[in-house]
């Protein structure tokens, strides 16, 4: 989930629904509340931890730490220097989960199908926004952290292309690679707001609507697709002081200029194609 989180345009939301585990991702994030917090005081420290699922979240936050930490200067210089393979194996991993959170839902009908297309319209418009310039303001990177993790939770909306899209991307990036502890800190703390908010929301839908939430989700990450395609062409680059936001559009790797690498793409979206497989079968298996 926090590799995923690191490239703009893919959920981790989605890796969790893949995994199995989204559920009960929502449903312990739901558990953060004064109720949990009064078992600390009357039962004590164990009673508390139960009830919080504190394993499950504390193992989760870990990985996702100890990801993002590891992987974002290997994660940038990809998608500086070989952009077409990396977005072409999340592209494929994307596609498959599709495939997989439609599988979820118990019964397609008119409403079904109504909520997925309007769910596809909707993450295809977002994918289509231009990015925003780059900001460092302290309170907008505590709102860009909040929205973002709103959008993390949800599978097919990606947290950091949400980031891209307000203009806090690159700036969270720097200061995650340079232990930059004020902004760091900062969209953390936007994020914690966010989720325990965003998250009972999720979690009554699930409830009481939980073929429609999944047929909205399902076309959330099939109109993400747009943002990924591996092959585009620049229309513009706006350079704000060392920062630049480039504008592009997606072509057909027949049309691109300069070498497509049309086989090593292809290879590399089947292996993340492959991949949610894989996940799938383990994650039934555990």
């Amino acid at each position: 989930m926090g590799i995923a989180e690191l490239v703009p345009g893919v959920s981790g939301g989605t890796i969790a629904f893949v995994t199995g585990i989204y559920e009960e991702f929502i449903s312990s994030i739901n558990n953060v509340n004064l109720s949990t917090f009064k078992t600390l005081k009357n039962e004590g420290f164990i009673a508390f931890w139960n009830k919080l699922n504190g394993s499950f979240l504390l193992v989760l936050f870990i990985g996702m730490m100890i990801s993002i930490l590891s992987f974002s200067k290997l994660v940038t210089w990809l998608l500086e220097f070989h952009p077409i393979p990396i977005w072409a194996f999340f592209f494929g991993l994307v596609l498959a989960s599709v495939i997989f959170v439609a599988k979820a839902i118990t019964k397609w009908n008119v409403l079904s199908l109504v909520l997925f297309t309007l769910g596809t319209v909707v993450a295809f418009y977002i994918t289509t926004l231009p990015p925003s310039a780059n900001t460092d303001s302290l309170p907008f990177l505590f709102f860009s952290g909040a929205l973002a993790i709103c959008a993390m939770v949800l599978p097919g909306i990606s947290g950091s292309f949400i980031l891209v899209l307000l203009g806090s991307y690159k700036t969270i990036l720097d200061a995650v690679n340079e232990k930059d502890l004020k902004i760091v800190i900062t969209v953390g703390l936007g994020a914690v707001f966010g989720i325990l908010s965003f998250a009972r929301l999720l979690k009554w839908m699930f409830k009481n609507y939980k073929d429609a939430t999944l047929a909205v989700l399902t076309g959330f990450i099939l109109g993400s697709l747009n943002k990924i395609w591996p092959w585009k062409h620049i229309l513009e680059v706006i350079q704000i002081g060392k920062k630049e936001i480039i504008i592009d559009e997606n072509i057909s790797p027949f049309h691109f200029n300069g070498n497509p690498q049309l086989t090593f793409a292809i290879v590399s979206a089947l292996i993340g194609f492959s991949l949610i497989f894989i996940l799938e079968k383990t994650a039934s298996k555990k």
